[in-house]
Formats: C-alpha cells, sequence, structure tokens
C-alpha cells in the first residue's frame, strides 16, 4: 500500500512447503525489522509445516496478550503519568482533554499506526486500524452508550467535535484518492490538529463568560459541575477514571498516624491487588486478576507512578529510588526493538552497563536525602520518566502486535486493511469500549459519548501525520498511499457515511440519544462488516467493462 509496492511475501503460500523458508529469506518485504520476533521465519523455518495450525492459533493468543498488555500500560501508567504531567503544569480540563488525556486514551491507536507505518509492506494496517477503530467506536461504542443511557448530548461540542472528524476523513479519503501525501500536508494534518485544540479552548472560554454573566445577573443560583452542563464536555475517559475511582478512599484512612518500614512500603507497592476490591468482584474478575498479577509486577518494578490526587502523590521512597535503575534500562533494551541492547561506548564499554551505573548513584542519592513520609520537591518528574518508560513499552508491544499481524495476513491470506479494520481495531478500542460504557451506566454518558467522537480525531490525524512523518524521514521522498482495493474504499466510505447520517439524525432527534439511535448504529456496523468481508473474500468486486 505504501510507496506504490504490492507485498510479495503473501506470495509464499503458492509455494511448496520446502521452498517457503528460503523464499522468506530472501523477500525484503518478509523482514520484520522493527520487532523482537521474526513470526514468519518462526512458522516457515523454524516449525514443521504440520505444526501450522498450533503455531496459528498460539500466536492469535499471544496476540491477545499484546493486547492486554497495550491496554494494562495504557491505563495504569501511561495515563495516570499523562494526567499528573498536566496537573503539574496546571493546564485546564479541556485543554488536558483533548492533549495529554487524549494521547493517554489513543496510545494503543497511535503507536500501532506509526509501527504499521515504518514499513511499505504494513502501512494498510493502519489506515484499517484508524478508519476501522474510528468506525467501531462511533457506531458500537456510542451505541452502546445510548442503549444503556439515554440523554441528551451536548449540543455544541457534539457538532464541533463530529464537524472537525468528518473534515479529517474527508480529507484522508481525498489523499487516498490521489495516492500521493507530501511534506506540507502531512504537516497540514499536524496544525489541523492543534487548530481543533484552540477552537476547544476558544469555546471553553466563550461558554465560561456566558456562564458567569448568567450566574451575575441571577442570584443565588445553584452552580453546577462542569461535566453535568449542556456544552462543557469535553474531557476523555482517561480523566474520569481516577475521580470515580476515589469515592471511598477516604473512609479507609487510619485515625493515627503510623510509620512504615521501608521493607513493608516496598513489598507494599508491589502488591496490586486491593484488598477491598478483591472482596468484592466476582470469581470471574479474581481470575483475571490473578493471571494479570505477574505482569503488573513486573510494570510496578519498571514504571514510576505520579498520582496528583493523593496526599503524598504516590511517593514511595524504595520502589521510586529503585525505578531510576530499572526504568532507564527498560528503555535501553526496547529501544528500537532491542538494537542498543548489546551496543558498545566506542566499541570498549556496554551501555547498558554505564546506564545501570548512573542509575545507581542517582538511586544512592535520592535514597539518602529523602525520607519515606515526604516527597521530594522534583517528585513530579518522575511523572515524566514514567511516561517515557511506558512510551516506549508501548510502542514495542505495537510494533509486534504489527509484525504478527503480518504474518497472520500472509499464513491466511488476509489483506492487511481486513485485518487492520477488524482485530487490530478491535483490540485497540475494546479498552475504550468498556470504560465508556462504565462511565455511562455511572452517570456521566455526555462524558463519555464526548470521548468517543473526540478522542477519535486525535488518532486519525496524529496517527497519519507521525506515522507519515516517520516514513518520509526513512525515506526521504513523498509518501505514496495507494489503497489496496476495494476494500480501503468500502471502509472510508462507510465511515463517511456513517458520521453524514449521525450529523443528519442526532439534531432532528433534538440531540436526544436513545434506544432507536443506538440499535441503528449497531445494524449499520453489523452491514458493514458484511460487506467488508463479502468484499475481502471476491464476492463483492468492481466490474471493469
Amino acid at each position: 500500500m505504501l510507496q506504490g509496492k504490492p507485498d510479495k511475501c503473501h506470495i509464499v503460500m503458492n509455494l511448496s512447503a520446502t521452498e517457503r523458508c528460503a523464499f522468506v529469506m530472501a523477500t525484503p518485504d518478509c523482514s520484520m525489522e522493527d520487532g523482537f520476533i521474526n513470526y514468519l521465519h518462526l512458522v516457515f523455518c523454524l516449525l514443521p509445516p504440520n505444526l501450522t495450525p498450533l503455531t496459528i492459533t498460539l500466536c492469535i493468543l499471544w496476540l491477545f496478550f499484546l493486547f492486554n498488555v497495550l491496554g494494562l500500560i495504557a491505563s495504569k501508567f501511561f495515563c495516570p503519568n499523562l494526567s499528573a504531567i498536566s496537573t503539574t503544569l496546571r493546564l485546564t480540563h479541556n485543554v488536558a482533554g483533548v492533549t495529554f488525556l487524549a494521547f493517554g486514551n489513543g496510545a494503543p491507536d497511535i503507536f500501532s499506526a506509526m509501527a504499521a507505518f515504518s514499513l511499505p509492506h504494513t502501512a494498510g494496517l493502519a489506515v484499517g486500524a484508524l478508519f476501522g477503530a474510528g468506525l467501531f467506536v462511533t457506531t458500537v461504542v456510542a451505541g452502546s452508550v445510548s442503549l444503556v443511557k439515554p440523554f441528551t448530548v451536548a449540543s455544541r461540542p457534539f457538532l464541533r467535535d463530529i464537524i472537525f472528524y468528518m473534515a479529517a476523513v474527508f480529507w484522508t479519503f481525498f489523499i487516498l484518492y490521489r495516492g500521493t501525501i507530501s511534506l506540507g500536508e502531512i504537516l497540514g494534518y499536524l496544525s489541523f490538529y492543534v487548530v481543533y485544540v484552540l477552537t476547544v479552548i476558544i469555546s471553553a472560554c466563550i461558554y465560561n463568560r456566558e456562564k458567569l454573566s448568567a450566574n451575575a445577573a441571577v442570584q443565588n443560583v445553584t452552580h453546577v459541575p462542569e461535566f453535568q452542563s449542556s456544552d462543557s464536555d469535553d474531557e476523555v475517559s482517561c480523566m474520569s477514571n481516577g475521580s470515580i475511582q476515589q469515592e471511598y478512599e477516604a473512609e479507609y484512612r487510619p485515625l493515627l498516624p503510623h510509620t512504615e518500614s521501608t521493607s513493608h512500603i516496598l513489598l507494599s507497592s508491589l502488591n496490586p491487588v486491593d484488598n477491598r476490591k478483591w472482596r468484592r468482584k466476582s470469581c470471574s474478575w479474581k481470575i483475571i486478576k490473578v493471571l494479570k498479577t505477574p505482569l503488573e509486577i513486573l510494570l510496578l518494578l519498571c514504571i514510576p507512578i505520579v498520582d496528583p490526587d493523593k496526599d503524598d502523590r504516590n511517593w514511595r521512597r524504595p520502589l521510586n529510588c529503585l525505578h531510576l535503575v530499572t526504568a532507564p534500562l527498560v528503555c535501553v533494551f526496547t529501544f528500537w526493538s532491542g538494537k542498543y541492547g548489546d551496543y558498545m561506548i566506542q566499541g570498549e564499554f556496554p551501555l547498558w552497563l554505564m546506564t545501570l551505573l548512573l542509575g545507581l548513584f542517582l538511586a544512592a542519592i535520592v535514597f539518602c536525602t529523602t525520607t519515606n513520609d515526604c516527597p521530594p520537591f522534583y517528585h513530579p518528574l518522575l511523572a515524566l520518566l514514567g511516561f517515557a518508560v511506558s512510551a516506549m513499552l508501548i510502542s514495542t508491544a505495537a510494533s509486534e502486535v504489527v509484525s504478527l499481524l503480518h504474518m497472520l495476513g500472509v499464513v491466511l491470506s488476509l489483506s492487511n486493511t481486513v485485518l487492520g479494520l477488524t482485530l487490530l481495531a478491535w483490540g485497540n478500542s475494546i479498552g475504550d469500549c468498556f470504560s465508556d460504557i462504565t462511565i455511562a451506566r455511572q452517570g456521566y454518558p455526555r462524558m463519555a459519548i464526548s470521548a468517543c467522537f473526540g478522542g477519535i480525531i486525535f488518532n486519525i490525524l496524529i496517527g497519519v501525520g507521525l506515522g507519515c512523518l516517520m516514513q518520509m524521514v526513512r525515506s526521504h521522498s513523498e509518501v505514496q498511499l495507494e489503497p489496496e482495493g476495494l476494500l480501503t474504499w468500502v471502509l472510508a466510505g462507510s465511515l463517511g457515511l456513517s458520521l453524514v447520517l449521525s450529523f443528519m439524525i442526532v439534531p432532528l432527534s433534538r440531540f436526544h440519544l436513545g434506544r432507536a439511535y443506538g440499535i441503528f448504529l449497531f445494524g449499520f456496523y453489523a452491514i458493514f462488516l458484511l460487506i467488508a468481508l463479502l468484499t475481502e473474500f471476491g464476492k463483492i468486486h468492481v466490474v471493469k467493462a
């Protein structure tokens, strides 16, 4: 799809079993430089052909595990640290919602798109995932919110978000039709998102000014919280998760202060299980939590978390000192698929050893100059470290997902576009689906619908913009974006049609999203998925005259 070259690796399935390994080793399109594992080499060279079905099954299970890793890092580490950064910088909710927190919610989609755009033969995954996730979120997720909690949507934010999203989709549609994207258009993508952010800020200022003037004119008016007002729901789901979960913490605080030992602080910091939640949850939740606990402990050892909502801002002296050693090492061993893990400084001294020594030196200084009870003044800087490490791990997991999906596409003879709009889009969007439905059930459907239409704008503009910019830096030429057949046009056209229909139906229904609207969105996505699969398998095709 990228640079006008077809993926020659798909030819391997037309060869005999004895010829496939040599073909994979000699074909550039079969190389997987951006991942730790060469899955095509694993399937066609290391394992016998009669074990291919078992290998595919294990790879699909590994794919679901990687999706869980992406969601866990984004929700538990990446997003809280971005929230802490925005709080430290004293950004308003509107600015934080469409910048830092949108980046937190869209991190899996952004990094997956950037990883897919980095190679010519996987770029179809990026377009399929970005458009497919957009269609999934604006139909299935938005429809679920409407079914769970019928409500009246905030009119101005809804119209603003859907207009910007339609403009971004149709601009991408035009670029796909033309087949090329220049540096100016890439910068235009990024600038268009800046315009969107400025529009959010200006509209929030206008709304707040109107609200202040109205309050000044009317005496004894009860103040309405911002997330309950009719036109101020610009936060995304990442912001709401932290505040909702803290409703019962105050009543469990000890009456008298007590001092914990350093070893006890370290062990309690590495315990990802909340005893209060454990007693209230179901058996299925407990089983999933037990399976995820080893991974969470490993991540807690590597990624610091700063929580500005807590009194101590989540300062854990022994663990945070350990982070100064483990976090830089993780960055060294994961950056560029581990290529710097064995790098030698001037050919003599390992880079990882230098990083380890510097980390130990900094950890010793911090440990000797701080106490367990009081966080130091530079503690917010750990949020930057946590952001960098979690971003590196998300990028690494996204690269593995893209490599794995490319292998599945080759073995199962599926195009990258259909894999992007199904497995990759569903995997990256399933977390948003559950979080938005949960927020709607808790009484905040406007916030949930705002996340559906507002957050996805960030994904498509920044995903396409940064992905194409990275590819242009590598190739030093214009990026060619040629659609992978009819399916790409079906996907782009369906997304545009769904946005146009929502833009017409919602105002006609006086901005009330009820069960009828939710059923309509579910039906639209089901029809699209049926048409997409029929197109992929050749049942629907263009008849040439």
